[in-house]
């Protein structure tokens, strides 16, 4: 028996293997159902979130997002770096994992790598959001406005804390500024 062809499957295989775990949902988190992606479109306001590299050090974070021709979603990132006075954006594609009405989704920032983003907590009206990444190292609190009301974001962190995330680890940028002010980067 040659063992070339196994050895071959593994290696070809292996890729799928090391990132698909990196799109799965946390064990006792449930994205969100009824999910309407239309509403979700446009530009989100990031109001707190837990580190990692990826923003660290960025304030007035956003993340805008619409449609791609393939059905996807299309992501913009956009973070202002203080310490650098620089204007940060990254450029991204989501996909739902299943069905559209399931807010699960894949995206992914650099080529064929993709990481978890699942909606666990939206405003019936699509006014606030919460997002986990692939494990509890990932959470995000966005908003359609620059802030919360003290009580809503109060409740969220309340809510991520009883889901098993670090909260005390939260952190909250500054908010993003109107357009055309000097900290703006239109």
């Amino acid at each position: 028996m040659n063992p070339r062809p196994s050895l071959l499957v593994l290696f070809l295989l292996l890729p799928i293997l090391l990132t698909g775990g990196c799109t799965g949902v946390p064990e006792g988190i449930e994205p969100v159902r009824g999910f309407d992606a239309e509403r979700y479109l446009g530009t989100w306001h990031e109001i707190a979130r837990l580190d990692h590299r990826f923003e660290r050090g960025l304030e007035q974070v956003t993340a805008t997002y619409s449609r791609r021709e393939d059905g996807g979603l299309a992501v913009l990132n956009r973070g202002y770096e203080p310490a650098k006075d620089v204007w940060k954006t990254a450029e991204g594609r989501a996909y739902f994992l299943s069905t559209p009405d399931v807010a699960s989704m894949k995206v992914s920032f650099f080529g064929p790598f993709y990481g978890g983003y699942h909606v666990f907590a939206l405003d019936p009206e699509y006014r606030w959001a919460m997002i986990s990444g692939p494990t509890r190292e990932y959470l995000w609190i966005l908003a359609r406005q620059p802030q919360l009301p003290a009580e809503i974001l109060e409740d969220l962190i309340a809510k991520a804390e009883a889901a098993g995330f670090e909260t005390g680890a939260l952190i909250f940028p500054l908010p993003s500024v109107a357009p055309g002010t000097p900290a703006s980067p239109e």
